[in-house]
């Protein structure tokens, strides 16, 4: 999956937060009054390139809807970010957010009570396939 730019990320967490969309509806959702209607245009023209949205015609008003999903991306972004900043450790990653950013042995509690569960629904969920 291609990276994108910070200017399409952001119209593109938009186009996933609305589903479908015109253009103005992205403008009004950045809250922007300064960025032009046809800079947006073009980062939407630029995310249908790469794949990311397409369109339904009305006559020439276009509106726009994701092609990929938020969390596919969100999974390949984290796989870059630890591999780029942690070696691929997620292990690394919860190390650091504990020591840096002071995460408590309460927090860290809630977080493998929380994955312990996901993990009992999966179970769950393979045996009944």
């Amino acid at each position: 999956m291609e990276k994108l730019t910070k200017a399409e990320e952001e119209v593109m967490q938009v186009i996933w937060k609305l589903g479908r969309c015109l253009v103005r509806d992205i403008m009004e959702q950045l809250g922007d009054p300064h960025i032009p209607h046809s800079t947006i245009s073009s980062v939407v023209r630029i995310l249908e390139k790469k794949g990311f949205v397409g369109h339904k015609a009305y006559g020439r008003t276009y509106e726009y809807f994701a092609l990929s999903e938020k969390d596919a991306y969100g999974k390949t972004e984290i796989s870059g970010f630890l591999s780029k900043y942690f070696t691929g450790s997620a292990k690394g990653l919860v190390s650091f957010l504990v020591k840096e950013k002071g995460l408590s042995v309460k927090e860290l509690s809630e977080l493998l009570n929380e994955l312990g569960a996901s993990d009992k629904e999966e179970e769950k969920d393979a045996g009944t396939d």
